[in-house]
């Protein structure tokens, strides 16, 4: 399985001004990611996760260190504009408020909108907009006015532009936090299936628990460095680690947990609430 993206102590940070201090949003971070996983990325608020997506998006440059994209130095001093070119087209990125991703008054004008920039024949982009559109389940909206839809209507057409441009890796920055459940849940499946059964590069971010249950890998960010990096399991089998710099578990985790004070000893990396409540159910079962 090939590498993705690799960064090696990569520092950024955003310099003084008159009514900010320096802030040094990144330190001396390394990781690898590999094609078709699905990573997870949590932190507090100003542990430097959207700044860390800014730099792979290339919105932002890292200030020292090494990024490798595709098998390229992004801050190499021999890149050519055209290769950068290339990179960002191979990288989307779906924020947190669609509506400050979205240009157009229609759907499918919305949806095309990358794809024009990017000089796709009018034929392919009809085709492109159409399949994405379906893959999201907008299909029947793509008429509709943008502004009449919901919040996770919105970020349905968000990730369907994205999906158009055929990225081979897409960072979603927290791109469920301002849905409500079934708006969450609903994005959250589009982005499992995009990473399962077309083999696109997954790296969320995000605050919930739950969502991070299901990557294959977890980077846990505090006060700008990666503190910790691992499987889920792995990850949440230690609650107190994640508790002790204030980051919560998977509310399945938290809860068997603390059955297991009461002198249970179930498995707390279980993260699949139906799952839970079998294995609780048989144990309190046999006990009576």
């Amino acid at each position: 399985m090939s590498i993705v993206i690799k960064a090696e102590n990569l520092n950024f940070s955003y310099p003084e001004t008159e009514s900010t201090p320096k802030v040094d949003a990144l330190k001396n971070i390394s990781f690898e990611i590999e094609e078709g996983t699905f990573t997870a990325i949590l932190g507090h608020n100003g542990s430097g996760k959207s700044t860390l997506a800014k730099i792979l998006c290339m919105i932002l440059e890292s200030q020292t260190g090494s990024l490798t994209i595709m098998g390229k130095d992004v801050n190499s001093e021999n890149i050519t504009d055209e290769e950068i070119m290339d990179i960002r087209k191979e990288v989307g990125m779906v924020f947190q408020n669609p509506d400050n991703q979205i240009v157009a008054t229609i759907v499918e004008e919305d949806v095309a909108f990358g794809c024009e920039n990017l000089g796709i024949p009018s034929v392919e982009i009809r085709e492109r907009v159409d399949n994405a559109l379906k893959e999201v389940g907008m299909y029947e909206y793509r008429e509709h006015p943008v502004a009449k839809l919901s919040g996770g209507q919105k970020q349905r057409v968000a990730i369907a532009g994205v999906i158009a441009m055929r990225r081979k890796c897409i960072i979603f920055d927290e791109s469920t936090a301002m849905l409500d459940p079934i708006g969450r849940k609903d994005v959250l499946n589009i982005i499992k299936k995009l990473n399962r059964e077309h083999n696109i590069t997954v790296i969320l971010i995000t605050h919930y628990m739950n969502e991070a249950s299901m990557a294959d890998k977890i980077l846990v960010m505090n006060e700008g460095r990666i503190v910790a990096s691992d499987t889920p399991e792995k990850i949440f089998g230690d609650p107190q680690k994640m508790w002790d710099i204030g980051l919560d578990v998977p509310q399945t985790t938290e809860f068997l947990y603390k059955l297991n004070h009461y002198g249970y000893s179930f498995p707390i990396t279980v993260f699949d609430p139906e799952a839970v409540a079998e294995i609780v159910s048989k144990e309190f079962s046999s006990v009576e």
